[in-house]
This record gives C-alpha cells, sequence and structure tokens, in this order.
C-alpha cells in the first residue's frame, strides 16, 4: 500500500493569504468610503429622491499604504455637498502605524537603505529616502 505524501510550498501559500488580507482590507475601505457617500447624500448611487443633499460625481483613486500592504480607495466626488471623510485624512498616504514603525526605525539608527528594504519586505512597497528623512 503506498501512501500519498502532500506537500505544501509554504512561499506561495503565505503570499496567497497576503494578498487575500489586503484584498479584504481594499474592499472594506472602499465599502465604508460608499456608506459614507450614501450618508451624505441621503440617497444611494443613482436614487432620486427628494431629501437627496448632493450629486455623486464619479471618483477618484488614491493609494494608501496599511500594514497589509498597498492599497486602492475608490474615493467618491460629490456635487452640492463637501465629502470629509472620516476613515482616512485628507493627504494622508500611510496608516499611522506604518509611519510610527518608520519613525522608530529611524530613531533606532536603522540606515535609510535599509529602512528601504525593511519596508518592502513587510509592506511590498519601498518608502523613498527623503520620506525617511
Amino acid at each position: 500500500m503506498s501512501e500519498k505524501i502532500v506537500q505544501f510550498n509554504e512561499e506561495i501559500i503565505k503570499s496567497q493569504i497576503k494578498e487575500l488580507v489586503r484584498g479584504s482590507v481594499e474592499e472594506t475601505l472602499n465599502e465604508l468610503l460608499e456608506a459614507e457617500a450614501e450618508k451624505l447624500t441621503q440617497a444611494a448611487r443613482y436614487e432620486r429622491n427628494e431629501t437627496r443633499q448632493g450629486y455623486r460625481s464619479g471618483h477618484y483613486d488614491r493609494n494608501l499604504t496599511t500594514t497589509s500592504g498597498d492599497v486602492t480607495l475608490h474615493v467618491p466626488r460629490l456635487k452640492g455637498v463637501t465629502f470629509e471623510t472620516a476613515i482616512i485624512e485628507r493627504y494622508r498616504r500611510r496608516e499611522s502605524s506604518v509611519e510610527e514603525a518608520l519613525i522608530e526605525m529611524y530613531l533606532a539608527g536603522v540606515s535609510v537603505r535599509r529602512v528601504e528594504d525593511i519596508t518592502e519586505a513587510l509592506w511590498g512597497s519601498k518608502v523613498s529616502p527623503a520620506t525617511i528623512s
């Protein structure tokens, strides 16, 4: 009787799990932005009613670096209502925990090149030397 041996490639499994987590974070943040836009306009997308406050004018894409990796946010544009999201601050490109980690590495005396390598390994994107300094 021959036994079949199952082998797993650990690197492939880790990369697939990481991509799954990153994708779910991206999807969740985009859904929260949509819900916030619906609440501000008091109407769903393409819905017409008397209580509607503003109108949608498409969206723009914005990158955000999180601990799960880089995500692309589809930020809604609105007419008649200013869209100030509570999810991310204006002009923020990195999650606060990512920025804290960069500051800690810099204060600990880690070289700029080493910080670039670490950020590439952890979050999948490099940080410019100007940002680190």
